[in-house]
């Protein structure tokens, strides 16, 4: 793998970030996250500007929408983007109007994005079903970053997708939302070391302070080691290996972030009034999904010793 990206990939990183830099407001993404509502201006945006479809463009590939995934949660943009650049694309091979959901066959309680969705992939013994919503559902009101809740609609009625569509749906579910993961857990170190500049103790910054670096520097080495996992594992189509690999070592990663940057604010971490928890509780969310990082060393394990015949 060549870790630098070309000029088409840089090209359409500094497209989003132009993009994301006009539509997403932190103010008004904390009121939406309150609420528990889906950012559809934003998503909207993503999708006329064509984002949402890279994967489906010969002249992009699915490290292009890796990095579309990973940028749009790093600037915490409240939409269905893992599932809509990701997943969509990969196991039904075309857009799907969205909100997107994903509901595992294990699943039970409330879905990511569930009471807006207007689609959802829905994995069940036989296969996965593509199922068409209302998106009238109300959602729960937690502190989680997502809007969650019941998925309002019969999701034993729709477009049979086939038993091949499972290991898909699973590979790219595990791709985006370790993107997801990556791009939320970067900010949150951001916010993090932003504050600790700014923290007066001692009559110094709390930042200047060795044991406050050597904590920040080990939480940056977790965050980059796991996005470069990702990157590879999008560069090599989403490898069963790889992927379970890269979801097991950044959704363990997203334990220890959440801990650290919480405690390293303090209190103020820990308020809506602080920009911490737009990134922060969303990770707990990214960590339960598909069975967390248990099942993603199980995943992997198979992938190598099983499947692989390794």
């Amino acid at each position: 793998m060549d870790l630098e990206l070309d000029d088409d990939q840089r090209a359409v990183q500094e497209a989003v970030a132009a993009l994301l830099e006009q539509h997403i407001d932190l103010d008004r993404t904390t009121t939406l996250a309150a609420e528990g509502r889906v950012d559809t201006v934003l998503r909207e945006e993503l999708a006329e500007a064509g984002f949402l479809a890279l994967a489906l463009d010969d002249e992009t590939t699915w490290l292009d929408a890796a990095l579309l995934v990973e940028a749009v949660a790093h600037r915490g943009g409240l939409v269905d983007v893992g599932a809509a650049a990701l997943v969509a694309p990969a196991v039904c091979g075309r857009s799907l109007l969205g909100p997107v959901a994903l509901i595992g066959r294990d699943h039970r309680g409330p879905v990511r994005f569930g009471p807006q969705a207007r689609s959802a992939l829905v994995e069940h013994e036989a296969g996965v079903r593509l199922v068409a919503l209302e998106g009238t559902g109300e959602p729960l009101e937690t502190n989680f970053g997502w809007p969650v809740g019941p998925v309002s609609g019969d999701l034993t009625r729709g477009e049979e997708l086939g038993a091949e569509a499972i290991p898909r749906l699973h590979r790219f579910w595990r791709l985006a939302l370790a993107a997801e993961c990556v791009g939320a857990m970067r900010a949150a170190l951001e916010t993090t070391v932003a504050y600790v500049k700014e923290r007066r103790q001692f009559g110094r910054s709390i930042g200047s302070f060795q044991a406050i670096q050597h904590r920040l520097a080990e939480l940056s080495v977790l965050i980059d080691g796991g996005r470069w996992l990702v990157y590879e594992a999008a560069y090599q189509d989403a490898d069963a290996e790889r992927v379970a690999v890269a979801a097991a070592q950044v959704t363990h990663t997203a334990e220890r972030v959440f801990a650290e940057t919480h405690q390293l604010t303090g209190a103020m971490g820990y308020t809506r009034e602080h920009v911490l928890h737009l990134w922060t509780m969303r990770l707990p969310v990214l960590r339960l999904e598909l069975g967390g990082a248990r099942e993603h060393r199980l995943a992997a394990a198979r992938a190598r010793w099983i499947d692989g015949r390794g």
